[in-house]
């Protein structure tokens, strides 16, 4: 494996090994035959540019160096944009974007999620020199979805501009997931499939039951992330798939509490190391203290999915992954918009809530790192707040206990409510302090730099790919195999629709496979009538979050784009096959009944995966041993009845189709788990 070894940075106060230095402006001090960066050119040796102290002292030092509009320009972290980038805007590029920078300011008088006035302007982004020199932020998130060489000579621009402003300090750049097949890739969830190594989804990563291939791979995408100059995730879910009509649920690891907190913990060791060091990636994961028992499965992102409910009395279950990732040291936890309904907990949002983010998050559970707010909880989705002006809003989250504030470039409104002496200073500096930390722990002001044609050379290489694709064929369940028509014997004649049976499709819409290549021992014909046996592709597809609009969200799959109809006649004709594409815990009893005996005779389950992949399976050629990331529901009339934070696998008899870890294989399995080169 390529590998980017870990660095330990600041973590001693002893002397250390002379590190590499990144510099493109500033000049070079020697001291006792040891060099380091003249950051604020004052041309002595300060101790926050002293990479022989701990983080902890040159976090200090640095800290009384900063202006108080130096400290709360550090405390944003807004949406970045490379040049020709449209990112949250309206506009459509007309050139292809580039690694200059972006300029122009991008402010809304809307709010992007639900579509309503704003009673104030949002500056959504700053023009790239403006942020730095300005405003004075040094935190960003891209949402771009370029070449690594494009990322990379865009971070190192990045970086030298903020080198060579004030104190030189570095920024850092955040991002949501970029290594998974997804079939909800949108700005604020997952950039989806990208120039980096692609995975199967966070179920499928789940599914797989292989906490070491789990490992493998965030330490194969935190090569990639550092490669680029992207340093720290907006990433993972520590959220619990209890609500099954929840629309995030695809970026989850499912339901289980016990099993989400093991994924979290190979999660956080694979992106950050032990310790956060000049190769970690720093994790933020979210949404505390759980996002995923939202009211009638509705989100926080709108106000008529703002209240999170706990029928069920498993608010504790929420916190377990979280508690696995504070144990595993994840570097951030972001909370939800979500308020509290009907608990011991005031009903306003988390972010507003100091006996969640205090109380609860810091003293019981202890947790010592960076508390992020979610994109807009001040402006945006202030849920419980409403009636408060935005300085008042600025103040209440501040003693709650936010440190770093996602959504808004300009911070002239968190200047102005700390100008107004009505906040303690000290919840600034505390703030500030826990930022610097991470930066200081991750090597960033010894080395911010990447070498370019290094980045391009290791994002998505073949070896890393390999790994990946052994992932989607463990990421497969297979759930019926009614008559043991699976594997397909060679020489049967497949009818194979990969995007099968859309509202509105039909044999000739269908996105069928009839070229072989020697890849497999069976033979693809072109129609259903020709085949043997049919294989279908089901992806349903729910409303998008982002165009929610609080009508009631059903699972059934007439109800999530599949043509019901056109399933079942192929299935009356040829024995089908069917493999459903699960981002939700999808009801199948249109098509598929225990009890009834229909034309199907094979159930699988994808969660974001390449047609190899599940041909591989269906073929034999890999044997399946995934197994479910939570229940499926057995009738729609389950799904509305059952408790929003109860796992499937306590809903009690009758609820479930398909079991929590439910998942058959072949006889004799896979001898050994790989996956050949083809």
């Amino acid at each position: 494996m390529i590998a980017l070894a870990f660095q330990a940075t600041g973590q001693s106060t002893s002397a250390r090994e002379q590190p590499t230095l990144g510099v493109r402006s500033v000049k070079l001090l020697e001291q006792d035959g040891l060099k380091f960066k003249d950051l604020n050119r004052n041309g002595q040796l300060d101790k926050y540019e002293d990479w022989r102290l701990s983080a902890q002292e040159r976090s200090r030092d640095l800290l009384t160096k900063m202006s108080l509009e130096q400290k709360v320009g550090f405390m944003l972290i807004s949406t970045t944009r490379l040049k020709n980038d449209q990112s949250f805007g309206t506009a459509t590029a007309k050139e292809p974007i580039t690694s200059d920078f972006n300029e122009e300011d991008l402010v809304a008088s809307q709010n992007m999620f639900t579509r309503k006035p704003l009673p104030t302007p949002i500056m959504n982004a700053a023009g790239t020199t403006k942020a730095v020199t300005q405003f004075h932020l040094r935190h960003f998130i891209l949402r771009a979805n370029v070449s690594a060489r494009t990322t990379a000579e865009w971070a190192n621009k990045l970086q030298a501009l903020c080198e060579g402003d004030g104190l030189g300090i570095p920024a850092i750049v955040a991002s949501n997931p970029r290594n998974h097949i997804t079939a909800s890739a949108a700005i604020g969830t997952s950039v989806g499939k990208t120039v980096f190594s692609a995975w199967p989804g966070e179920l499928g990563l789940s599914a797989m039951r292989d906490l070491k291939l789990v490992r493998e791979f965030a330490d194969i995408a935190r090569q990639e992330w550092s490669a680029v100059g992207l340093r720290k995730g907006y990433m993972y879910m520590a959220d619990l798939a209890t609500e099954p009509r929840w629309q995030r649920i695809e970026g989850t690891f499912g339901e289980d509490a016990q099993w989400a907190g093991q994924m979290m913990t190979e999660i956080v060791y694979g992106f950050q190391g032990k310790t956060l060091g000049a190769g970690s990636v720093a994790v933020t994961t979210k949404h505390f203290p759980g996002g995923g028992s939202g009211e009638g499965g509705q989100d926080p992102h709108f106000d008529w999915g703002k209240k999170e409910v706990f029928p069920g009395g498993k608010f504790a279950n929420n916190l377990i992954p979280f508690k696995a990732a504070i144990k595993a040291g994840t570097s951030s936890i972001m909370p939800y918009y979500s308020l509290p309904a009907d608990t011991k907990f005031e009903p306003i949002a988390y972010a507003y809530n100091r006996a969640i983010i205090h109380d609860l998050l810091r003293t019981e559970l202890g947790f010592t790192g960076i508390i992020n707010s979610d994109t807009g909880p001040i402006e945006m989705m202030p849920w419980g707040a409403e009636n408060l002006s935005i300085q008042e809003r600025y103040k209440r989250t501040l003693e709650a206990g936010v440190n770093l504030y996602s959504g808004t470039a300009d911070p002239a409104n968190l200047l102005a409510t700390v100008k107004s002496g009505t906040v303690d200073t000290k919840l600034i500096d505390d703030s500030v302090l826990r930022l610097l930390l991470e930066k200081f722990n991750l090597g960033l002001f010894e080395n911010p730099y990447v070498d370019e044609a290094a980045a391009e050379r290791l994002v998505g290489n073949a070896q890393f790919q390999a790994r990946a694709d052994l992932a989607h064929r463990k990421s497969i369940v297979l759930l019926r195999n009614e008559t043991g028509l699976l594997p397909l014997k060679p020489q049967t004649k497949v009818y194979f629709d990969a995007n099968a049976a859309k509202t509105g499709g039909s044999a000739t819409a269908a996105t069928s496979y009839t070229i072989n290549d020697g890849k497999y021992p069976i033979t693809f014909v072109a129609t259903p009538d020709e085949a043997d046996v049919v294989v279908l592709w089901l992806k349903p597809s729910a409303k998008s979050l982002f165009a929610s609009d609080g009508s009631p969200i059903y699972l059934s799959l007439s109800k999530n784009a599949i043509d019901v109809a056109y399933v079942n006649a192929l299935a009356a004709k040829k024995p089908t096959i069917v493999a459903i594409n699960y981002s939700n815990p999808w009801v199948i009893d249109e098509i598929y009944r225990k009890e009834a005996n229909t034309g199907i005779k094979g159930v699988l389950a994808t969660f974001g995966t390449t047609s190899d992949a599940l041909l591989d399976i269906v073929t034999g050629k890999f044997s399946p041993t995934g197994k479910m990331p939570f229940t499926t529901p057995s009738s729609e009339a389950a799904v509305q009845q059952q408790k929003e934070d109860v796992p499937g696998y306590e809903e009690g008899g009758g609820y479930a189709l398909f079991n929590y870890n439910e998942g058959l294989t072949y006889k004799g399995g896979n001898k050994k788990l790989s996956v050949s080169k083809r």
